[in-house]
C-alpha cells in the first residue's frame, strides 16, 4: 500500500537525489546510484558478515525493562560519529533488528535497512526541528501532510478519528518512521517498555517497521525479498533506490549488484 509521508512521492527527485548524495559525501562512502531496481543493493549480502565494528553485540530481547534498546548504547556510541545518526536512533534500529532476528530468524533484517528507511522518511526523527529525547520520543511529534489525494499523494480518508495524527478528515503519516494510522493499528508494537505502542517513539516505530518488512515470510537476505519488503513500505521505485543508497552508506562501500 502506498503511504507517502513527509518525504513521500510528493518530494522532488532532485531533492531526494541531493539528500542521498550529501549523505554519501558526509560518510565518505560511495552510495549506489540509479540503476534497475530489479537488482538492488542488498545491505550485508547473503554469506557476508556484517562490517567489523558494526555487527550487533548480544542483545537480551526477552527480559524487557525500561527502554531495553539502551543496552546497545556502547555499540551505538561507537557508530554515531561515523554514521552521523544519533545514539538514540541507532539503539532503536539495532534493538529492532535483534528482536526480528529472535521472532523471525529467516527474515534476515539488518539494522542498516531500518536506518535507510529512517533517513529517507524523517532524517532519523530530526525533520522540521524535531529531536529524539532520552526516552526515544520525537519531540515535537512529526506529522506528515494530509493524504487527501493532492498531486503526488494518496487519498486516504481518516481511519482513527484523528487520534494519532490529529486530523479527523484524512490520515497523515506519523512519527520517525512515518506510519499512517491504519498501518500502525496492524503492525504497532511496544519496544520502549512502557506498554504503549506509540508511532512517535523511535523504538516502537523501528520495531513495528521491522515487523512490516518481515511480514509474509520475506527473506531480506535475497534481492527479491529485500525489494519486496521496501516496496511494501512505499510502492515507489524511486523510494526503493533511495532506501537502498542510504542503507548502503550505513553499511560498507560496495557496488550495486
Amino acid at each position: 500500500m502506498s503511504r507517502q509521508g513527509i518525504f513521500g512521492r510528493g518530494r522532488s527527485t532532485a531533492r531526494r537525489a541531493g539528500a542521498i548524495a550529501a549523505l554519501g559525501a558526509v560518510l565518505g562512502l560511495a552510495a549506489c546510484g540509479g540503476g534497475d531496481i530489479a537488482s538492488p543493493f542488498v545491505p550485508i549480502p547473503p554469506g557476508m558478515p556484517p562490517p567489523e565494528g558494526r555487527a550487533l553485540p548480544m542483545v537480551d530481547v526477552v527480559s524487557g525493562g525500561e527502554r531495553p534498546s539502551a543496552q546497545l548504547t556502547d555499540w551505538a556510541e561507537g557508530l554515531t560519529g561515523d554514521t552521523h545518526v544519533s545514539v538514540a536512533a541507532l539503539n532503536a534500529y539495532g534493538y529492532a533488528a535483534a528482536q526480528l532476528a529472535y521472532h523471525y530468524p529467516n527474515c534476515n533484517l539488518q539494522w542498516n535497512t531500518l536506518a535507510g528507511i529512517g533517513f529517507v522518511e524523517t532524517r532519523h526523527g530530526t525533520y522540521g526541528g524535531s529531536a529524539i529525547d532520552e526516552f526515544g520520543n520525537a519531540m515535537p511529534p512529526i506529522i506528515g501532510v494530509a493524504l487527501d489525494g493532492s498531486p503526488g499523494f494518496a487519498s486516504i480518508p481518516d481511519t482513527d478519528g484523528g487520534e494519532l495524527d490529529g486530523d479527523p478528515e484524512h490520515d497523515r503519516a506519523v512519527g520517525p518512521m512515518q506510519f499512517i494510522p491504519e498501518t500502525w493499528r496492524y503492525y504497532g508494537h511496544d519496544a520502549s517498555g512502557d506498554g504503549n505502542p506509540d508511532p512517535n517513539n523511535i523504538d516502537d516505530a523501528a520495531l513495528s517497521a521491522g515487523f512490516k518488512l518481515c511480514d509474509y515470510g520475506r527473506d531480506l537476505s535475497t534481492e527479491q525479498g529485500w525489494t519486496d519488503a521496501i516496496m511494501s513500505y512505499n510502492a515507489s521505485a524511486e523510494y526503493v533506490r533511495d532506501v537502498r543508497d542510504a542503507a548502503a552508506a550505513y553499511s560498507v562501500p560496495t557496488r550495486a549488484r
